[in-house]
């Protein structure tokens, strides 16, 4: 079988960078990203960055979040706009997690079931808006199928969810293997290459320790061969461009 996999930004967040890494001094414009993967069994969307109402009311959207990230989503970059010129349908979204950043667009995406770890269910909704869950971004009516650990999408090992708690409760990476590459999406699990190279974390994490274990993780797998894409890596995406990974 084969399977194509893309990634392309849905949207840009300016922000304090000492929030996203221990040490870190000044402002960073990190990319928001999202993937879509092709299987012969259907088009999945891993992470639906930003809502389009960012574009014309971000403080209403995003309430005190909006003080703390400034919010770029250039015309043809929603997820919906994505989706419409690379494919034309999505049959799944899959959440790394139910931050507004990694979810606005999921019902964009149609009435399509949404993949998320029940623990992440879980603490979004016991969670505080200030820590970025934002309930109008997930509870959007669709499906939502709840995942307790791994899971393979299509049973076929080309497509599977690994957990990488410790950001969130709940956080979960994807991994895709495309031919004969490994490539795994790390999601905010990693938000830089320098955050596994150096083992700082961003200053918000929801449990710090398990985090670090979740690092390991996919240092292991990168050590093992595995491409790893990091969460908000300006240096990986410095653009708009569809990467095809």
């Amino acid at each position: 079988m084969t399977v194509t996999l893309r990634a392309f930004t849905t949207g840009w967040l300016t922000t304090d960078r000492a929030g996203l890494i221990e040490g870190g001094e000044g402002d960073a414009r990190i990319p928001v990203l999202s993937y879509l993967v092709e299987h012969p069994k259907g088009r999945v969307v891993f992470d639906t960055g930003l809502h389009p109402e960012v574009r014309t009311a971000a403080e209403q959207r995003l309430g005190g979040l909006a003080h703390l990230f400034a919010t770029e989503l250039p015309e043809g970059t929603a997820l919906d706009e994505r989706a419409a010129a690379l494919t034309g349908r999505v049959d799944l979204v899959v959440c790394s997690h139910l931050h507004f950043d990694h979810c606005g667009g999921n019902a964009l995406a149609g009435d399509v079931p949404v993949l998320v770890q029940r623990d992440e269910w879980q603490a979004a909704h016991g969670g505080d808006p200030n820590a970025g869950y934002l309930e109008v971004d997930y509870d959007t009516g669709q499906e939502v199928r709840l995942l307790d650990g791994e899971h393979d999408l299509f049973g076929d090992g080309l497509v599977t969810c690994l957990p990488t708690p410790g950001h969130t409760a709940g956080h979960q990476s994807l991994r895709v293997r495309t031919g004969d590459r490994e490539v795994v999406l790390t999601g905010d699990a990693c938000y830089f290459r320098e955050t596994i190279e150096t083992g700082r974390l961003p200053v918000f994490a929801n449990d710090p320790e398990e985090q670090h274990r979740s690092l390991a993780r996919l240092r292991a797998l990168g050590s093992a061969g595995a491409h790893l894409v990091f969460g908000h890596d300006p240096e990986q995406f410095p653009d708009d461009k569809v990467r095809t990974l």
